[in-house]
């Protein structure tokens, strides 16, 4: 073989690598766009990082089935509940960034708990991509009728005229009901015993037997109750008042300031197309704003969001630095 033909042959070879490696780069691009267009074309897991039948549960299930008709695809909510949330979260973490493992996270799993956790198993803020606000919910701030107080001025006055005789539950450590207690008392100047519970259902249970003075509750939960004249509402988180409870005032009427919202949101793994966290934001919010998710949430006192994708992690990042303060000026850990 001559000197020309080996090197044309050289050459020919090298082309025929360039051109494989060039196409097969291109496929998995190829494979990876056409995935994003087409999505989605299997069904949706939202996992709920905590029980059955809790407001979380109830969200992630009423919008998920707006979001399934929506989207021509199943969306199956599974719950996998513990370490306030941690478990749950940490799945969808480390799921794949595809957009079929999502997860409703919380004030309590994406904004509390990385202060309040000696080792978090995910970075709330790095390990997610935010999808959208799905809705928030006022705590709010309810005694037992044994307790005579009708209002802010009247609880203080009672609370510190016996420092550390009150005692305020929550439905765990490091909750956002326990965390409104804790700013509560922080904007107040008083002191209470603050007494975790299982449950919410727990909570009420004490407080209508009298054995529990006050407590701040998720509004849905809690409500019902001091409509009915079982408990006395004291005031809501909201900033203003609600319009299913114009009778009660904010607290931040009398505490400027003063908020406690619950909230749900889905979230997504990092490194999910923004294409696909694009539609996942569309047909979420869509599906809150339907009529029938909408009579729902004005029934439970909940209210919709209209966060885009980056609105929503602004909001996460500046709940987590709030609530983190609340916690690390109480040293609420858990332990």
């Amino acid at each position: 073989m001559t000197a020309r033909r080996t090197r044309r042959a050289t050459l020919l070879a090298a082309c025929g690598t360039l051109l494989g490696l060039a196409w097969g780069g291109a496929q998995p691009a190829q494979a990876q766009d056409k995935a994003v267009a087409n999505y989605p074309d299997r069904p949706i897991r939202v996992i709920v990082p905590f029980g059955a039948g809790g407001t979380t549960d109830l969200v992630a299930r009423l919008v998920g089935q707006t979001m399934s008709k929506r989207l021509g695809q199943p969306v199956v909510v599974e719950n996998r509940a513990g370490a306030g949330g941690n478990i749950g979260s940490d799945v969808c973490a480390k799921s794949a960034p595809d957009g079929y493992t999502l997860c409703v996270g919380t004030i309590s799993s994406h904004a509390i708990n990385a202060s309040i956790y000696p080792k978090m198993p995910f970075d709330s803020q790095k390990d997610f991509a935010p999808v959208a606000l799905l809705a928030t919910q006022p705590n709010i701030l309810v005694v037992a009728n044994n307790v005579p107080a009708s209002n802010v001025t009247e609880l203080v006055a009672l609370m510190k005229a016996k420092p550390g005789s009150f005692d305020y539950g929550s439905s765990g450590v490091g909750t956002s009901i326990h965390l409104a207690g804790v700013l509560f008392l922080q904007m107040t100047g008083t002191d209470a015993v603050h007494v975790p519970y299982r449950s919410s259902g727990q909570i009420m249970t004490e407080m209508l037997g009298g054995s529990l003075p006050m407590s701040f509750d998720n509004f849905s939960s809690a409500w019902p109750h001091a409509r009915d004249g079982r408990l006395r509402a004291i005031g809501v988180g909201s900033k203003e008042r609600m319009k299913v409870a114009p009778d009660v005032p904010a607290l931040a009427e009398t505490l400027p300031g003063f908020e406690s919202l619950s909230w749900h949101g889905l979230f997504a793994p990092a490194g999910t197309p923004p294409a696909i966290v694009e539609k996942l934001n569309k047909e979420a919010l869509a599906a809150v704003r339907s009529p029938e998710v909408t009579a729902r949430y004005e029934e439970l006192g909940i209210s919709p969001s209209g966060f885009t994708p980056a609105e929503f992690k602004e909001f996460v990042a500046a709940e987590t630095k709030r609530w983190g303060d609340v916690a690390r000026a109480a040293n609420v850990k858990v332990e």
